[in-house]
């Protein structure tokens, strides 16, 4: 009887803790002397899209910047800008838009079927519309990280007359590929390294062209490659201390809202994770009729890297340029966020290539 009420006390002290964790008000954007400046924007919304409330947190120093629509991989990111800033609110409006399923936006009431690919381009498109409305902007600049590149990438070659750019933080290609590269090495770096626990494991599920992929992998991936540094950080060397936690910890989002974020990434990720897999990218999408702009951690094994490279040769562009970052794995654009603005605001937003490597 002790024990159960201490458990009880237990985890009431932990959900009380939690919920003066979770005010789940976006903290307002502040000048040097650390007062909000005036006419900033710091908001967490839910609009209507394509039928299904949809909710997104828009960060800008002066609304009349220009956009910056960015999609999510597998769950919302902006959370993390907690721990790791991106700067890119000091020259754009960013729009951190939580995709149907996922986050603000997960719905538990929501059709199963609801969250597919064609779905979330044609979501991308309206909510690119709505922004483009509210905004008074005829175009706006379309950045996917990770997964949110599968549906941004389709987006930008369906409707290229909506956007200035198309910018790709690890821009997948054929992923089922990107597996078999990524479970090769990371065996090779387990065995090498005698983490033999690490590197039986990874032998007991060889990644094929088989779809799903195996279960025992699937278990172990994540680990495996934040315990390598090749996940979403190069710093980052656990996904419980790296993601878990500051997920719970941030303040912009409530209880209930934390909840759905996991939520959404294990029912909405799971549902697209597969189309992911068994889709070329290279024969889908072959032209884009905007400017593009690849942007790829060297360590990043999430998605690989030179797969990005080689579909960035082959894509057909009016401009385009490929940008490698030496000190990056999955998340460039939160790892070296100096450069990242560097290149937004010198290339992206003139529409030139200069900074871009050497062909």
């Amino acid at each position: 009887m002790a024990a159960l009420f201490t458990m009880l006390v237990t985890v009431l002290l932990v959900l009380g803790v939690l919920l003066v964790l979770s005010p789940g008000k976006p903290k307002p954007i502040l000048d040097e002397a650390g007062k909000p400046i005036l006419g900033s924007i710091s908001e967490k919304i839910r609009v209507p899209i394509n039928g299904a409330q949809q909710g997104m947190v828009i960060k800008s120093r002066d609304p009349r910047n220009p956009v910056l629509l960015v999609l999510h991989g597998g769950m919302p990111e902006q959370f993390l800008t907690d721990r790791y800033p991106t700067g890119l609110d000091e020259d754009f409006t960013v729009v951190w838009w939580d995709q149907r399923g996922s986050g603000l936006s997960f719905d538990p009431k929501a059709a199963p079927g609801s969250v597919n690919p064609e779905q979330l381009v044609s979501d991308t498109i309206a909510v690119t519309n709505y922004l483009r409305g509210r905004f008074a902007q005829d175009k706006i600049y379309l950045m996917g990280h990770s997964g949110g590149t599968f549906i941004g990438i389709q987006a930008g070659a369906r409707e290229p007359q909506l956007y200035h750019a198309y910018i790709a933080v690890a821009q997948m290609t054929h992923q089922i590929e990107s597996e078999q590269l990524a479970h090769d090495y990371m065996l090779r770096e387990f065995r090498a390294n005698g983490d033999t626990n690490m590197a039986r494991k990874l032998e007991a599920a060889p990644v094929t062209n088989a779809i799903p992929l195996p279960m025992g992998y699937a278990r172990v991936r994540d680990v495996a490659m934040h315990k390598l540094g090749v996940g979403t950080i190069r710093e980052m060397r656990s996904i419980i201390s790296g993601v878990l936690v500051p997920s719970f910890m941030s303040r912009e989002y409530t209880l209930a809202e934390k909840v759905g974020l996991w939520r959404g990434k294990i029912l909405s990720g799971s549902r697209l994770w597969n189309a992911q897999l068994s889709t070329d990218l290279r024969a889908k999408i072959t032209r884009l009729d905007v400017p593009v702009y690849f942007v790829h951690g060297t360590h990043d094994y999430t998605v690989s890297y030179p797969l990005a490279k080689a579909y960035f040769e082959q894509l057909d562009a009016p401009v385009k340029g490929f940008y490698t970052f030496a000190q990056s794995a999955h998340s460039p654009h939160m790892e070296e966020p100096a450069k990242m603005c560097e290149m937004m605001q010198t290339d992206v937003l003139t529409g030139t290539k200069r900074h871009a490597d050497e062909r």
